[in-house]
């Protein structure tokens, strides 16, 4: 027998000794038809639309009166998302504020509270809350030397 003989004979012999399909396998899926629309995936660099999530959350804090605080949030989500800042369930308004970022200036006892930063796009919404605590340091109450007593 020749070499080439031998090979055919071999590959017949294994094509005929192949086993049954397992129960256990699945078989192999469909090949998709052309009326199926098939997702592209997002180009190279640009993201896929990602509902808000905060990477970077608001922290309780305390601050003296007469002092300036910024309570501060980092936001990812495609498109980005829109930052809406609640005192006391009471909106406030975020003119001259920037991204991210909510300016308290001079503070008094009455800034004090709950305040929450919700962020929102068409695909959902994240929220995040902190408290604020606003100090009297006891600047402008300083005590006279005559109103203290010493203990005996």
């Amino acid at each position: 027998m020749r070499k080439a003989d031998v090979q055919m004979s071999l590959k017949k012999g294994a094509e005929e000794a192949a086993a049954p399909s397992s129960p256990i396998i699945p078989p192999k899926r469909s090949k998709a038809n052309p009326d199926q629309v098939v997702p592209e995936p997002p180009a190279p660099g640009r993201p896929s639309p990602t509902p808000p999530v905060f990477i970077r959350k608001m922290r309780n804090s305390a601050v003296g009166t007469g002092c300036d605080i910024r309570l501060k949030v980092t936001v990812a989500g495609d498109p980005q998302p829109s930052l809406y800042w609640y005192h006391n369930d009471a909106l406030l308004n975020m003119e001259n504020q920037e991204y991210g970022g909510l300016w308290i200036r001079d503070c008094k006892p009455s800034d004090a509270g709950l305040y929450t930063c919700i962020a929102n796009n068409h695909l959902g919404e994240a929220r995040t809350s902190a408290v604020l605590a606003v100090l009297d340091l006891g600047e402008g109450n300083e005590m006279k030397r005559e109103d203290i007593t010493p203990n005996k």
